[in-house]
């Protein structure tokens, strides 16, 4: 079947290369533009045998230059051609229609030649009946269900997801985010169901001809593109909130998880009403909506006024989800409501600036909950775990610019990456961290205006940000943003800065070049230049809350790197620390005695003294350099041996996430037992500190060590430091004992992933069937996500072997959307690894139609194998089985390159590194 697809396919886009009249260009031709959208649905979701929708689109629309044909987005929509209609609507009489209608399914058009040319200045008004199935793909408009708990029997509701290219597979539109128009919503269904759509509820009435079903028509919107439209009929409940400004907002829920909305009903009004103060812009709908639907391939979607959500992202429960559990909700509800600002009321023009979307989204909802929740210090952990991300991601040569080019539907999912999220936070962070609260809050308030309702580019941005900048001094005349900025916007990767310190004279050489982890590449070779803002401190000042750069590492006209000097530095007796609160993407290196006077402050001196998050930056730099040779292991793991007096999260965060890359290619080595020796003695101190697995959660003043005691708690049991094994498998057998475990669970809630972990690790069979039947029982979507990691730690081939075959079944319980996540327990495995790899491998045709056409989560399946192999004849054996499989692994090309890229990494790491980190190891055993 896949083999005649594709030959049906190929033969498609021969028949528009070989007739020239078929509109072949990826943008739509600029003749028309649409003014207003009808939209009329009917869904049917009475028979679970037929789901399905018809419905009919009336499209409002202006010829701005004369055309033969209209050119709309349609893609497996059934369209009944006859009835088609084309009329004037300034001149009634003026009889117009379509002569015949074409294809090109490479972009998705429907193309229709009309009787007489449309003039330029006239308005048309296009009416299209549709009709298609409600498809299970989670894309478009599609169909999801759930158990109802009285009857066990299915409950469907409908849903659209329409970002970045879908709305077409549920209307023929003018689907691209530039052709914004207002809508007109109107939905059918029986009347035990609810509707829902972008804008409140104007009237509802009964269906004439069919009995018992209704239309409910909704509000006009406001100018929306099509991407962010989204409708739902279901039968669920909602928790209301109101706000002081009349908005109205409702978190909608399946009946029996409704009690888990209440957090994200109180969180959500107020970070809307945070963003409202910081934009300077009322929220621009009457109503916002948020929904937690059971079926759903994005984490969340921003649709205007009705967001929705996976479960996992919108439902709370205390008495089952942890505190990171709890964060994630604050973090991904701040997100999407950003979004109503930033991507909704102004939108990109085109793809090639996603990130100026969700770059912005990511950066603004960190700024949304530290001010919400203080006490969580999430500001400082989400800055951090977006540097780690992108210092390791985008150090590949395999990696994209922020902003780049898009001409296929297909680029367009490849770009919703960490790169756009996490990278795009980041240097808005550092722009933020430069030009000072009022430069960066005036600039955006300026853009906002300026473009409300409307489309922009990033240099509309930089425009807006330059001319408050210069406003509040916050840069010097001759700067401007777009020069500072296009240096990190438009080309690949980061720098690192080398520095080499004059002792004698008081001052310090600074160069730089484009970081790579592959170390067969002459970084010199790929140019690159960045405009780098130096903050700065020494020893004797310790200054760390000044984040204002010093001074700025420039680049020439042709781009050209040049050098800095700084003078006035102290001697050799102290330390100079470069970018203060990590506040610019750039790593550092230093002269040997600067790196040996700061190891000495951390292992003997004040180390408390350098802040948090500069303590998790010398981890990170000194353990990345020692990966690629610029520093040596001797240094590295000396200065990571300070770890034993730390008693923050942030740096043990840093430390773990380096660790957790030497600990996968380690573990297959015959040094592992010295390594489990080292991580034991350097995780034994913390362990004690944080009095072990003892449930002490409540007594716990800072919410960050919360997170810290998780943490240690997962590795202290995995290298079975002090009590902590036995003391989670009694944990675990009490929970077992329960006459109803269901309802009452004594493991502590943020102990219960290392708890379950090590039970299923030292346990049975019937350990595992427990917390199997526990999965497939439980209504809470992160105490499933929990349990669904454990279940694969179990050191028994068969029992992973059969987990394996469990996730990709989703009748048995597994829901698509969340098969990555079992996957990915069983592959990060030390014994379920080669399983995982060898069933990917061998089933990856069957695998490849499991996620169509979502098969960016496919790609979630890749880490566990490039974090994981290392060995030449391993790499070269996956790099062929790649290159074989090419047509069953389309549409993933940039995941594979970089993929295949990390393998190649780990390969010379291994040939470099591994003898000479385990003789550090060695010696700090000793």
């Amino acid at each position: 079947m896949q083999l005649l697809l594709l030959l049906v396919a190929s033969a498609l886009l021969c028949l528009v290369a070989a007739n020239p009249a078929v509109y072949n260009y990826y943008r739509l031709p600029s003749s028309l533009r649409p003014q207003k959208y009808n939209l009329r649905i009917l869904t049917h979701l009475d028979d679970e045998k037929a789901l399905r929708f018809e419905g009919t689109v009336k499209i409002r629309m202006e010829v701005l230059k004369n055309t033969n044909n209209i050119t709309l987005h349609s893609k497996n929509l059934t369209i009944d051609e006859a009835q088609i209609k084309l009329s004037d609507t300034k001149n009634a009489k003026q009889a117009n229609c379509i002569t015949k209608t074409e294809s090109n399914p490479h972009h998705d058009y429907y193309v229709m030649h009309t009787c007489q040319e449309l003039k330029a200045g006239a308005i048309y008004e296009l009416t299209m009946p549709f009709e298609a199935e409600l498809n299970r793909q989670l894309e478009g408009y599609y169909r999801s269900s759930y158990k109802d708990p009285t009857t066990n029997k299915n409950r469907w509701l409908s849903i659209t997801q329409f970002e970045p290219a879908s709305a077409r597979l549920a209307f023929p539109c003018f689907d691209e985010p530039e052709y914004k128009a207002p809508f007109v919503v109107t939905l059918g269904y029986h009347k035990r169901f609810t509707g829902l759509s972008n804008m409140p509820v104007k009237v509802i009435k009964p269906n004439d001809k069919l009995t018992d079903y209704v239309w409910c028509e909704f509000e006009e919107s406001v100018p929306m593109s099509t991407y962010l439209i989204a409708y739902s009929v279901n039968e669920f409940a909602f928790k209301p909130t109101t706000l002081p400004n009349s908005t109205l907002f409702r978190t909608w829920a399946r009946p029996n998880a409704i009690e888990q909305c209440d957090y994200a009903a109180e969180f959500g009004p107020q970070v809307l009403q945070y963003y409202e103060q910081l934009f300077g812009i009322k929220f621009p709908l009457p109503k916002i909506d948020q929904i937690a639907i059971p079926d759903f391939s994005a984490g969340a979607m921003e649709n205007w006024g009705l967001v929705t959500y996976r479960e996992i992202a919108l439902l709370y429960s205390s008495a089952h989800s942890a505190l990171a559990d709890k964060q994630r909700v604050a973090s991904v509800v701040a997100h999407e409501l950003a979004h109503q600002w930033f991507g909704n009321l102004v939108t990109m023009k085109w793809w090639t600036d996603l990130w100026l979307n969700e770059g912005f989204a990511t950066y603004v909802a960190s700024l949304g909950v530290e001010n919400i929740n203080p006490q969580w210090r999430s500001m400082e952990q989400e800055s951090l775990g977006n540097l780690l991300t992108i210092f390791k991601k985008d150090a590949l040569e395999t990696s994209h610019p922020i902003s780049r080019p898009i001409e296929m539907v297909s680029e367009i999912s490849e770009s919703f990456d960490q790169i756009s999220y996490q990278k795009g936070s980041t240097v808005l962070r550092m722009m933020h961290m430069f030009l000072g609260d009022d430069s960066f809050r005036g600039g955006l308030q300026n853009y906002l205006q300026k473009f409300s309702y409307n489309n922009a580019e990033q240099d509309n941005l930089w425009e807006s940000l330059t001319e408050a900048a210069h406003k509040y001094r916050a840069l010097p005349k001759s700067y401007d943003i777009k020069t500072i900025m296009d240096s990190w916007t438009l080309q690949t990767g980061y720098p690192i800065i080398n520095i080499t310190r004059d002792y004698a004279a008081g001052n310090a050489k600074l160069t730089q070049e484009r970081y790579l982890l592959n170390t067969q590449i002459a970084r010199a070779s790929l140019g690159g230049c960045w405009w780098v803002p130096l903050s700065y401190t020494i020893q004797s000042e310790q200054d760390f809350n000044n984040t204002a750069p010093k001074a700025w590492m420039e680049c020439g006209k042709a781009g050209e790197k040049l050098p800095k000097t700084i003078s006035g530095l102290p001697g050799k007796d102290q330390w100079i620390i470069f970018n203060t609160q990590l506040s610019t993407l750039y790593k550092v290196n230093y002269d040997e005695n600067n790196w040996k006077l700061l190891i000495e402050t951390l292992t003997n001196g004040e180390f408390e003294r350098i802040h948090v998050i500069n303590r998790a930056q010398l981890i990170d730099d000194a353990l990345f350099l020692a990966w690629t040779g610029e520093q040596d292991y001797e240094i590295a793991m000396s200065l990571v041996q300070y770890l034993q007096r730390e008693r923050e999260y942030i740096p043990w965060k840093a430390a773990f996430e380096n660790l957790k890359r030497l600990k996968h290619i380690i573990r297959q080595t015959p040094n592992y037992d010295f390594f489990k020796r080292y991580i034991k003695k350097l995780v034994t101190p913390i362990y004690r500190h944080l009095n072990g697995m003892n449930d002490t959660f409540t007594s716990i003043q800072q919410q960050d060590q919360v997170l810290l005691k998780t943490l240690v708690a997962s590795w202290a049991c995995l290298y079975k430091v002090d009590d902590c094994v036995p003391v989670a498998v009694d944990y675990y057998r009490a929970w077992r004992a329960e006459a109803t475990p269901d309802q009452k669970n004594p493991v502590p809630i943020n102990l219960r992933q290392t708890v379950y972990c090590t039970a299923i690790r030292n346990g049975d069979d019937a350990d595992w069937q427990f917390l199997w039947m526990r999965y497939k029982n439980s209504n809470v979507a992160a105490e499933k996500r929990t349990m669904m990691a454990a279940l694969g730690c179990s050191m028994q081939v068969w029992q992973l072997q059969r987990y394996l075959e469990l996730t990709f079944k989703p009748e048995e319980g597994i829901r698509r959307q969340d098969s990555m996540w079992a996957f990915q327990a069983v592959a990060y495995n030390e014994i379920g690894f080669h399983l995982a790899r060898d069933y990917f491998m061998d089933n990856v045709d069957f695998i490849y139609n499991f996620y169509h056409p979502i098969i960016k989560d496919m790609s979630r399946l890749l880490p566990a194998f490039s974090d994981q192999i290392f060995t030449q004849a391993d790499y070269e054996h996956f790099r062929d089985f790649v290159m074989n499989k090419r047509s069953s692994l389309k549409g993933l090309e940039q995941a594979m390159q970089q993929t295949l890229e990390t393998m190649l990494v780990n390969v010379q790491w291994k040939e470099r590194n591994y003898r000479k980190i385990s003789r550090s190891i060695e010696d700090l055993l000793d």
